[in-house]
């Protein structure tokens, strides 16, 4: 046998001990080469790109955000990153709905890798604080389901939804005028939300569209990734890519959940009215959601819709090992035996459900795999504190050696997803728009939202979490 031959059965064979050695990675891989998708990879590989570490998510209000939140305090945590988080007089937010500064942040959280607290966003202040090469993402839902969403969940804590009779959505829409006011401690739960937590007017009348579309050319500049609750799923793959994240890097539980009792259905007219009532929320939201699947598109949908099913079956997988062969199920505040596990409950009309870790968790369990599960599950408000506690002590260590912060402005940031990480697919027909749905009550069998259809690619609008 020649030279040449013999080097290449040996390349071959290493090749292959290398894919076994990653055990069931092997599969995907061998499945991503035959689609020509990128590959997943569960372990740092040379040659690739390292991942990227700072990062800004702008937490907006009732979008599966706090889901997200977690995902990324769980990283910094795996990395040893700072996180950046409120002084304790702010609470666990950075003293929102006041204009973010940095003065709201704390002394022992910096200078920062990532940034995920809630937040009235100040572009200029956020980016003196953070390095320059932070990518800035945020979320958005559907306004319907959304709104929905807050008038239940601050119904006591916002006047313009206590005004109103019997607690009513209904009454609301007949004359929102008539409980609204501008002007009013937490106005900005009862008109265009999301647009008040990216920095806008959310006032600005509906006439004015040359401020609407500049807005939203304004967050586009910003902002690399806009995700979408609706395809939470869909919105991970394309951050795995924009951050050359691991498929580890982005398991998840829901959080921050409402029972089904605490939801109400939509009459058939109030999805417009409610779309109407938040015009600047729902320019931002249609604009985005195209956005998402041109970007999905540019992907390759086969290549996302076989990373959604990777993606849940690793996150069936981590479930198991951490609750057994059953899967969590959801328990009210009092029936969770652990305080620290205990979400926030914003009242007695709102039931937020969480978890509970099994008792015999230990049993077998190394302590940072019993930390792993923990964290899963923790809610935000507790989970802050704890990060709080952790980056406070390495502080007094004097452990906090990163170079200090540099000062001038941040450059331009990317708005399109690295090179690296997009393949070109041809499509015979052009994508068409995931339409918007209701929102129901969610499910960890759900199927994938990228479906074949008689031989093109269609966008189907999952059941989300019910947040």
């Amino acid at each position: 046998m020649s030279q040449k031959k013999i080097f290449l059965v040996f390349v071959a064979i290493s090749t292959v001990s290398l894919l076994l050695h990653q055990g069931v990675n092997f599969r995907w891989t061998m499945e991503a080469f035959h689609m020509g998708c990128p590959t997943l990879r569960s372990h740092p590989s040379p040659g690739l790109k390292p991942k990227h570490t700072n990062v800004a998510f702008l937490k907006t209000h009732k979008t599966a955000s706090t889901t997200m939140q977690n995902l990324l305090f769980r990283f910094a945590e795996w990395n040893n990153l700072t996180v950046a988080l409120p002084i304790q007089s702010c609470g666990h937010q950075f003293c929102y709905p006041r204009p973010f500064s940095s003065r709201f942040v704390h002394p022992h959280t910096m200078p920062p890798n990532i940034i995920t607290n809630h937040m009235h966003f100040t572009k200029g202040e956020l980016q003196r604080l953070m390095p320059n090469n932070t990518i800035y993402i945020t979320i958005m839902r559907e306004p319907g389901s959304m709104f929905e969403s807050l008038f239940g969940y601050y119904n006591q804590y916002c006047q313009s939804f206590r005004r109103v009779p019997n607690g009513s959505l209904e009454a609301f829409f007949q004359d929102p005028w008539r409980y609204y006011r501008p002007d009013e401690k937490d106005s900005m739960y009862a008109r265009n939300t999301v647009t008040f937590d990216l920095g806008g007017d959310k006032d600005r009348p509906p006439k004015d569209k040359v401020y609407a579309k500049a807005f939203v050319a304004e967050v586009e500049r910003v902002f690399s990734l806009v995700m979408i609750a609706e395809y939470f799923d869909e919105s991970l793959v394309l951050l795995r890519h924009l951050l050359s994240w691991d498929l580890d890097d982005i398991l998840y539980v829901k959080l921050n959940m409402r029972t089904s009792s605490s939801k109400r259905s939509l009459t058939p007219d109030l999805p417009e009215k409610i779309r109407s009532w938040n015009h600047l929320d729902t320019r931002l939201y249609d604009h985005f959601n195209a956005s998402l699947w041109r970007q999905l598109s540019a992907l390759g949908l086969a290549c996302v819709a076989r990373e959604v099913r990777l993606l849940r079956h690793a996150q069936e997988k981590l479930m198991r090992s951490c609750f057994g062969e059953r899967l969590p199920l959801v328990r009210s505040a009092a029936q969770i035996k652990n305080k620290d596990l205990r979400p926030w409950q914003p009242s007695g009309k709102v039931d937020i459900v969480g978890y509970d870790l099994p008792i015999n968790l230990s049993q077998g369990f190394s302590s940072s795999a019993q930390d792993r599960c923990l964290k899963l599950i923790i809610p935000e408000v507790q989970y802050t504190r704890v990060l709080l506690r952790t980056q406070s002590m390495r502080y007094r260590r004097g452990s906090h050696i990163r170079p200090p912060q540099q000062t001038h402005p941040q450059q331009p940031v990317r708005t399109t997803l690295p090179r690296h990480s997009q393949v070109v697919v041809h499509h015979s027909q052009p994508l068409p728009l995931a339409p918007a749905r209701e929102s129901g009550t969610g499910s960890t069998s759900t199927p994938s939202p990228v479906t074949q259809a008689q031989g093109r690619v269609i966008p189907v609008a999952p059941k989300n979490s019910g947040i």
